[in-house]
């Protein structure tokens, strides 16, 4: 087994490049073959992905947060495309936020992730694609694409460089509520139905969380097939602090502003104002106009803590 590591020195303010020294002993103890490599721009670690899958690489390793994650999973379902289907990913969670991670079953401590990743239990997971925003080519997604409110709050969350974590998001979201956000009109097409609404925020999940800590969709199952939609309408700003407190429990399906259910295929429009948007962490626009998001089931394969059901052919990369 061949494994690349590759790390983002500024993941998690920094604590990426702190905890190296500790995950190369712990990998020399583990008896792992691999070779290391850094990030130094934006988009860097999805060649280094890309060029890890056409030379034959079994696993390539996100040593980062959710942006470094979703720039691999890009970089590999793009070698995928050109026919390099043998190099599975894993991640070992040192960044913010961590939710693609969670969603892959990866959530505890980072002895357990080395763990896991030694163990070599493989899941085929869905992947999401998202055309729109300032994307021409379209980019691939793990955990999920957030559009208002939760978008905002991310843009947010990247300014706060002295914590990391829910503690960053929460303090984004408590300056997005009482600073920056309106909410725009939009037109959901969701399957073969439709809504239209002031929406606060649309959520179009493949894993459960977002913002480190907030369970957009607590019963997510990223090799189901199906993405679980969440819409909350617009309301007031005390009315949206409290339900930031049903999102922290995964409990908001129960409150009269909030819409879910589960679709294969959305469209997102403005219909007044402009859409925020983000996937996987990472800025897919500001001002958006429309977004189409489409799932590709069993797309990639996961290194995770447990071993998924046995599944038949992955060819449709789109």
């Amino acid at each position: 087994m061949r494994y690349m590591l590759i790390v983002n020195p500024v993941s998690g303010r920094g604590f990426a490049l702190s905890v190296l020294p500790f995950i190369e002993k712990r990998l020399h103890e583990l008896n792992l073959s691999y070779d290391l490599l850094y990030t130094e721009r934006p988009w860097h670690a999805a060649e280094l992905a890309e060029q890890a899958a056409r030379k034959g690489y079994d696993v390539v390793v996100s040593v980062a947060g959710d942006g470094t994650a979703n720039e691999i999973l890009n970089g590999l379902m793009k070698a995928r495309r050109a026919g390099f289907d043998r190099t599975a990913m894993s991640i070992l969670p040192v960044g913010t936020g961590n939710d693609l991670a969670y969603a892959m079953n990866i959530h505890a401590s980072l002895e357990d992730a080395l763990e896991t990743l030694a163990a070599n239990k493989r899941r085929l997971v869905d992947v999401g694609v998202v055309h729109g925003g300032e994307s021409t080519e379209g980019r691939y997604f793990g955990n999920g694409v957030g559009i208002g409110f939760d978008a905002v709050v991310g843009f947010e969350a990247n300014k706060i460089r002295w914590t990391r974590g829910t503690l960053a998001y929460l303090l984004a979201a408590l300056r997005t509520i009482f600073i920056y956000y309106s909410a725009p009109k939009v037109a959901i097409r969701y399957d073969e139905k439709s809504i239209e609404l002031n929406s606060l925020m649309v959520s179009i999940m493949n894993g459960q969380r977002m913002g480190g800590g907030f369970f957009i969709a607590p019963k997510g199952n990223p090799d189901d097939g199906w993405f679980d939609l969440c819409v909350a309408s617009s309301s007031n700003k005390m009315r949206i602090l409290r339900l930031l407190i049903y999102f922290l429990k995964g409990t908001q399906a129960s409150q009269p502003e909030i819409f879910s259910t589960r679709a294969r295929k959305i469209i997102v429009s403005a219909l007044e104002g402009t859409l925020p948007a983000h996937c996987d962490g990472e800025t897919l626009c500001h001002a958006g106009l429309e977004l189409q998001i489409e799932i590709i089931p069993l797309a990639l394969e996961f290194i995770t803590k447990e071993e998924g059901r046995v599944c038949g052919k992955r060819r449709d990369f789109r």
